[in-house]
């Protein structure tokens, strides 16, 4: 970290940044753009020289402590050429030998650190094609500097439409959870509310801190446990699920679309411990750290919109996480993949309706006051690493985009710096939903793990079908 005259910073730096870019933590976001035609790498300098630049200030600006030992954003002169990489694979080759070298290469680019002396991005143009794709583009930016929500916009004001430049990329609207269960107004059911409400939030404050300070997970198929996993390469592994069909489940059950993936992940992620587990049915204490965005508006907004001073929307860091305990299976002659589904709904439907995240980041917010942020920053590193996975999730657009020219197939993405043995993620794209296990190299069966997620979809697919049935 570079020290820094006062005058000279251009702003600080918040205090969530800090604790992403920080001795205990450093997080990057690797966001994966696959084309479907080759990729012309002439056209990549102008585009992020005058497009991508100028979405925000921190996409030219790096760390650096002034003379009170406080964090700044310092504004700097980028040389686009130096974050620009376009790797060299062995020529004419099958998809398939293509595979596996992207793969290392992504892998190998997860455990690197972005360079603190300069500003922390990067874009990796792969022109070798794959199965998936004609040519792959990386963007690996710092967590530091926006999260999900924030990489989306800024990734979203670089494309356009595929079929009609001219016109908006249309993202699904964010419909708030409205309880029909009647009137609320009579004091007989708003008492028992806030008292429930009051309690939930103490209740899940006080776990909150104990499994991020004393109670640890088990050792599982799915945690190592081990120190330093930040720093060991991961192993990207994706699938894709019809968004049609988690549309039916969801209508069927009344859940959320999210309630829907989220069931089939942790439902696959018992599956797989049990299998790993040599059929034995596996009762480990497991905990899932759900990311929640906090802002209080959760469409997206324009880049202009986000970097208001008062945004609904403000760029930046703003989510907490939810710990949510994965439903134990019973036998698997009575496995109910529906009833695993409502159990996780209600689970992460009680978190959520609790108070617990914010008075969480109040505590993480005075021990930065009161210890410095490095101690902060150690805190949300133990919360992670006494947990056994993380989930995170993303909306995309409804239609096909483009990057210059270049139409998109696919697209997904992984959080890299991760203190755990797997972290998953989701993004939906057009009719897809692309999710994406970060799994810890030699430890967690990729591959496995994906075909046990895929069977519990199935399952709960199967399940569904035969209560329509049932229904008719």
């Amino acid at each position: 970290m570079v020290l820094e005259k006062e005058e000279d910073a251009l702003e600080p730096v918040s205090p969530s940044a800090q604790y992403l870019n920080s001795s205990a933590l450093n997080l990057s976001v690797l966001g994966v753009l696959e084309t479907e035609v080759p990729i012309d790498a002439s056209k990549t300098i102008p585009l992020v020289r005058d497009i991508f630049l100028p979405i925000n200030p921190r996409f030219s600006s790096i760390m650096v402590i002034d003379e009170n030992g406080e964090k700044r954003w310092k504004k700097v002169e980028v040389e686009v050429k130096d974050h620009v990489y376009i790797p060299i694979f062995p020529e004419e080759m099958s998809p398939q030998f293509y595979d596996e070298y992207f793969q290392e290469y992504i892998s190998k680019l997860s455990m690197l650190q972005l360079p603190q002396s300069q500003p922390l991005w990067e874009i990796h143009l792969i022109k070798y094609p794959t199965s998936n794709a004609a040519g792959t583009i990386i963007f690996k930016i710092h967590h530091a500097i926006g999260d999900g929500y924030s990489l989306m916009g800024a990734l979203l004001s670089c494309l356009q439409r595929a079929d009609n430049p001219s016109l908006p990329l249309t993202l699904p609207s964010v419909h708030p959870c409205v309880d029909t269960s009647g009137d609320h107004r009579t004091i007989f059911k708003t008492v028992p509310k806030i008292f429930s409400l009051l309690f939930n939030t103490v209740s899940d404050f006080l776990g909150s801190l104990m499994k991020s300070s004393l109670v640890e997970d088990d050792l599982s198929p799915i945690r190592s446990g081990d120190i330093g996993i930040e720093f060991r390469p991961i192993a990207p592994t994706t699938m894709t699920f019809s968004l049609g069909q988690i549309k039916q489940i969801k209508a069927t059950l009344g859940v959320t679309i999210n309630d829907v993936i989220t069931g089939a992940i942790l439902l696959g992620t018992r599956l797989y411990m049990q299998e790993m587990s040599k059929g034995s049915s596996d009762h480990s204490n497991c905990t899932a750290l759900v990311v929640l965005n906090t802002r209080m508006f959760r469409s997206y907004q324009s880049i202009k919109e986000m970097v208001k001073p008062k945004a609904e929307s403000p760029w930046g860091n703003h989510f907490a996480f939810l710990h949510v305990q994965l439903p134990e299976l019973v036998a698997s002659t009575e496995l109910n993949p529906i009833e695993f589904i409502r159990k996780a709904q209600q689970i992460i439907k009680r978190k959520r309706s609790s108070l617990a995240v914010y008075l969480t980041a109040a505590f993480i917010e005075i021990v930065k006051k009161l210890k410095g942020h490095e101690v902060a920053a150690q805190y949300i590193h133990k919360t992670m690493v006494n947990a056994s996975m993380t989930v995170t999730n993303m909306i995309g657009p409804v239609e096909k985009m483009s990057l210059a020219n270049h139409p998109i197939k696919g697209m997904y993405f992984a959080v890299a710096g991760n203190p755990q043995s797997l972290n998953i993620t989701i993004v939906s794209y057009v009719d897809k939903l692309r999710v994406t296990l970060g799994a810890e190299k030699g430890f967690i069966d990729a591959q496995k793990l994906k075909s046990c997620i895929e069977e519990a979809f199935q399952m709960i697919l199967r399940s569904v079908a035969c209560e329509i049935q049932q229904k008719n």
